[in-house]
């Protein structure tokens, strides 16, 4: 039973015969380490989609500044939804943009406000709009694409966790972080483009080439330390240990 992974020592056929039969193990979402989840999802989607509006040119690849912080976002996923299951997956999705359209409300009210007539003043506003301004777009397009993404992976994680329980997690990890991924960067790509910068099909499909095999790399990356995090989390997650118990009954 070590990190909580009970079915790792039985036989593949006693395996087999416990997956046609029991049900995955998910966690209760009214735990705090979903709390702790949801919110670094939130901070990293609305970070993103603001990093996001900067066009970044790294030797020949054409990225944006978000490029570094979408993927940690996959990887919060990722966990949310192999511990606690698709509903609570959705539900941190949900928020996560919630968060972000109410980040764009927030700054529009910010720039619309009245400011000082001084020069500095009259200078920084103009910065301030043009950074924050289109930023609706940003979030347009994570939420478009993230959403699609993000139910993609979570789909083919829960199927697959449906059909092999415990077993086989590297490989339920990296199958739906590819095809998330894929989804998701097609669709953010294309409306996320116009405010890049990017104004050729050449540009964007670089973009979009670059932004796919950063992002599954990046969380390919991670997984040594996703399914870590998972394992160390299903060990104190009470109402999984109970879920994982009652299937050997």
């Amino acid at each position: 039973m070590h990190h909580g992974y009970h079915f790792a020592v039985t036989s593949d056929s006693t395996s087999l015969k416990l997956s046609a039969t029991a049900r995955p193990a998910y966690a209760d979402r009214g735990s705090g380490h979903y709390d702790i989840l949801l919110t670094l999802m939130c901070v990293v989607v609305i970070l993103s989609n603001i990093g996001g509006s900067k066009g970044v040119q790294l030797g020949p690849i054409t990225t944006d500044g978000g490029f570094f912080l979408f993927p940690l976002a996959y990887v919060m996923g990722d966990i949310t939804t192999e511990i606690y299951g698709i509903k609570a997956a959705r539900r941190a999705i949900v928020m996560g943009f919630i968060c972000a359209i109410l980040s764009v409300l927030c700054f529009w009210a910010i720039i619309a406000l009245p400011g000082f007539t001084d020069s500095y003043s009259v200078s920084h506003d103009a910065a301030l709009s043009m950074a924050l301004g289109p930023l609706w777009q940003m979030v347009l397009a994570g939420v478009c694409g993230f959403l699609a993404g993000q139910f993609t992976n979570s789909v083919i994680m829960v199927r697959l966790k449906a059909k092999w329980l415990e077993r086989g997690l590297v490989g339920r990890l990296m199958g739906s972080t590819g095809a998330g991924e894929a989804v998701d960067t097609i669709i953010f790509c294309a409306i996320a483009a116009p405010v890049v910068g990017i104004s050729s099909f050449g540009q964007w499909c670089n973009y979009a080439f670059f932004g796919f095999l950063w992002k599954t790399l990046a969380e390919y990356a991670c997984i040594p330390i996703t399914t870590r995090v998972i394992a160390w989390i299903k060990k104190h997650e009470p109402s999984y240990q109970e879920r994982l118990a009652h299937q050997e009954d």
